[in-house]
């Protein structure tokens, strides 16, 4: 599970990372990126978007923020939005809460010689509280690798940056969009 995020990185950097035409002017550097607030985002064919985090299905209780990769094709809420509906999370680090000694350990992972990657990501519409449509996304997670083992079970899907056209490539057989799912094989650095 991953349930904050970062995103630590001047406009200048997210627009050069991703090629961005243009970044609006409120934009802001975020430390912690909570559930059911409103992040960036990159679609594959309008680029930067701001959306809320979090698909919001009438049946369920709180927002979900996570579709598990081993199910993603098999579950109606994230099916169509991985087939349809694909997008990037821009990212400088992820949040997960390690089990101590009667109490949990707040660790900031980040990618080693990336100072911004991407987990994979995916969108959907949903109703808001005024019955208009919204465009929302959840994030993509797997098993952890063997670094994340020793904090937790699972972890973001973290895209190497010559997986990202491929993953966002509505053309691209599913099957292969499919097999990026899996654990990072990126050095991580947990602190």
């Amino acid at each position: 599970m991953c349930g904050r995020y970062s995103l630590e990185v001047s406009k200048e950097r997210l627009t050069e990372r991703y090629n961005l035409e243009k970044i609006p002017s409120d934009y802001q550097e975020r430390e912690e990126i909570f559930p059911a607030t409103v992040a960036p985002i990159i679609l594959p064919d309008t680029g930067l978007a701001f959306l809320e985090w979090g698909f919001t299905p009438q049946f369920a209780k709180r927002p979900l923020i996570n579709a598990r990769a081993e199910t993603i094709l098999e579950k109606p809420t994230f099916s169509k939005a991985f087939r349809t509906m694909r997008c990037l999370i821009p990212t400088t680090a992820f949040f997960e809460w390690e089990k101590g000694e009667g109490k949990k350990i707040k660790r900031r992972i980040t990618v080693t010689d990336q100072a911004i990657f991407s987990i994979a990501g995916i969108c959907d519409y949903f109703l808001d509280e005024e019955g208009k449509e919204q465009l929302k996304y959840s994030l993509i997670t797997t098993e952890a690798n063997d670094q994340m083992k020793q904090i937790h079970h699972r972890m973001p899907v973290i895209l190497r940056p010559e997986d990202e056209s491929n993953y966002l490539n509505k053309k691209q057989e599913l099957e292969k969009v499919h097999q990026l799912l899996k654990p990072s094989e990126l050095k991580l650095v947990i602190a």
